[in-house]
């Protein structure tokens, strides 16, 4: 089976490792798969790197890009004419752009023949995955209707299987914006190459030296893009907040670090001298060795407005870290049920982790505070959120269930019978 998978560009970021690790992993006697990538903008980190190390060749098409341009016609029939070369069974499409542009292609591919004249278009699957959406907290709103109207007519159209990442992402693209037809989602989780954070104890003192914390002091970090989506600016307001309103022990220095870079950079860190936080917050910049970083914290943070499945909190569960998150997107599903809530319902206590409401700077500091102080639930959340990825977000687990969605829809295909979704096959497992 030959898969073409496409993707607007290689940023820092889960979905350009899930991209590599799927296109590495789908490659064997009976698979080829082919990586399709377009460039990566100023201001953000390149991670061709990480395709390299995985020894993943993408075909780089330079007029694909995330902002919309005229180049974008020349991108479509690029990557026509690139169909018609490999000639796909599958045509997998990931991230907006990459959805919209791979899509109409795949169109233009099925169609474009002679036997469509005798009503036999080229066999070729379209499928597009959803890491996150861009339907609200991105753009403005008259922007923002013209992608979701273009959206629905793709997913009608152009699209015979959508992956949605987590069954909050397939309630709120479906059911809440009215994409796409229930029947043709299925629901993959991510996958995590957990190998790479397997003794995560031994490399905890690394980042804590570098920082000349002791073990009594706190470490929290947050880890993204410095982007407006991630909202720092919270991160850093909640700082404020903590500082002002909690007093740790002597004894128990609580430290921030934000690691990442992008566009934000330089007005974030003159957010945080404005505020005072020149001593209690540290910008590390892009990291690659993750695997090292994880472990010196004591709490990772998320405070975006718009998420599909956050990959920075599967990574910190990975490690047994405890968590607090914005409650946006697919992190509910992260988070689990909620166990307790303070009386003033700014913060609720999860199965694994904490989640507060979104733009609530009071509410993270409040749950920052009670995870600094109680040593107790940090273990806690920290042993359940390792326990949970380990079971769900395995990397063998992503590939299993891809292969098998490919093997269902190619079946289908042929015999008219429609693949079941991914979501029915992950319960029916013992």
């Amino acid at each position: 089976m030959k898969i073409v998978r496409v993707i607007a560009r290689l940023n820092v970021g889960g979905p350009a490792k899930h991209v590599v690790w799927l296109t590495q992993g789908l490659q064997a006697a009976d698979w080829d798969s082919v990586l399709v990538a377009g460039t990566v903008p100023a201001g953000e980190e390149d991670m061709s790197y990480f395709a390299e190390v995985m020894g993943v060749s993408p075909v780089f098409m330079p007029e694909m890009s995330r902002e919309i341009s005229a180049k974008d016609f020349l991108t479509i029939w690029k990557l026509y004419r690139l169909f018609r070369r490999e000639r796909p069974d599958i045509i997998h499409t990931h991230t907006a752009k990459a959805g919209t542009v791979g899509r109409l292609a795949g169109l233009l591919y099925r169609w474009l023949t002679p036997q469509t004249l005798m009503g036999r278009p080229r066999k070729c699957q379209l499928v597009h995955t959803y890491h996150g959406h861009i339907f609200h907290s991105y753009y403005g709103p008259l922007r923002t209707r013209a992608f979701l109207t273009i959206e629905r007519i793709l997913a009608r159209v152009a699209t015979d299987r959508i992956i949605v990442i987590s069954e909050q992402q397939q309630t709120e693209i479906n059911e809440r914006f009215r994409v796409g037809r229930a029947e043709r989602f299925s629901v993959i989780p991510l996958g995590v190459d957990l190998s790479l954070f397997q003794d995560w104890q031994a490399r905890r003192h690394k980042l804590r030296e570098e920082l000349s914390l002791s073990p009594d002091n706190i470490l929290v970090g947050i880890v993204g893009r410095l982007t407006e989506v991630k909202n720092h600016k919270l991160f850093l307001d909640s700082i404020a907040a903590f500082k002002k309103k909690f007093t740790a022990k002597p004894a128990e220095k609580v430290l921030f670090a934000i690691v990442g870079d992008g566009s934000l950079r330089q007005q974030l860190e003159q957010q945080a001298s404005a505020l005072g936080l020149r001593d209690d917050v540290v910008f590390l910049g892009s990291q690659r060795d993750m695997e090292n970083i994880y472990p010196a914290f004591d709490i990772v943070a998320l405070t975006s407005l718009n998420e599909g499945t956050p990959l920075t909190l599967i990574e910190a569960m990975a490690n047994a870290r405890a968590v607090v998150s914005t409650l946006v997107g697919g992190v509910v599903d992260l988070l689990g049920r909620t166990v307790s809530k303070d009386a003033e319902v700014r913060y609720a206590v999860c199965e694994r982790g904490v989640g507060v409401p979104a733009a609530n700077s009071e509410a993270l500091a409040s749950a920052i505070k009670l995870l600094v102080s109680d040593e107790g639930l940090r273990r806690e959340i920290g042993e359940a959120g390792l326990q949970f990825v380990s079971s769900q977000y395995s990397k063998d687990r992503l590939l299993d269930d891809v292969r098998q969605l490919y093997a269902d829809l190619h079946a289908g295909h042929k015999q008219t019978v429609r693949a079941r979704p991914a979501k029915q096959r992950l319960e029916s497992r013992p």
